[in-house]
């Protein structure tokens, strides 16, 4: 087997690593909102407090909807360009907040914050159109996926 072999022989395990790395990152952004928080003097940010949610819904609900609602597509070939463009889009959404909760604890703002949101949806949206033309591809050549 080469490094360069991205077919994914057991979806099940697959989703579980992907759910788990996710829930870990979920927890990740909640803690550091806490210890920011402690060393924060008190003041806050919507921005960092939110910022669980983005892997949270984006990436630990919706592999789970995935992996219910269309599991077969895990095995076609371009899942994988799904799977990388996504989780872009969820790590760019998620860096973003925690530079706007930054800049917001700190009293300053920038127009380079507006990137991330723009980069992240954008990846969120390409990778959303390419896992539905690989479920359609997949349904046309195999039937249904399920």
């Amino acid at each position: 087997m080469s490094t360069s072999d991205t077919s994914i022989r057991a979806p099940g395990k697959h989703i579980r690593k992907t759910t788990a790395a996710y829930l870990a990152m979920t927890l990740l952004a909640a803690a550091v909102n806490f210890v920011y928080g402690i060393f924060g003097h008190g003041v806050s940010s919507g921005w960092m407090a939110w910022m669980f949610l983005y892997p949270l819904l984006g990436g630990l609900l919706f592999y789970n909807l995935i992996s219910l609602s269309i599991p077969g597509v895990i095995r076609a070939p371009r899942y994988r360009v799904f799977f990388n463009i996504h989780n872009s889009g969820i790590a760019a959404l998620t860096a973003g907040s925690f530079l706007k909760g930054i800049l917001d604890i700190a009293g300053t703002d920038s127009a380079y914050t507006a990137c991330f949101d723009a980069a992240g949806w954008l990846l969120i949206g390409a990778g959303i159109a390419v896992l539905i033309l690989t479920a359609i591809r997949c349904r046309n050549r195999l039937g249904p996926i399920v």
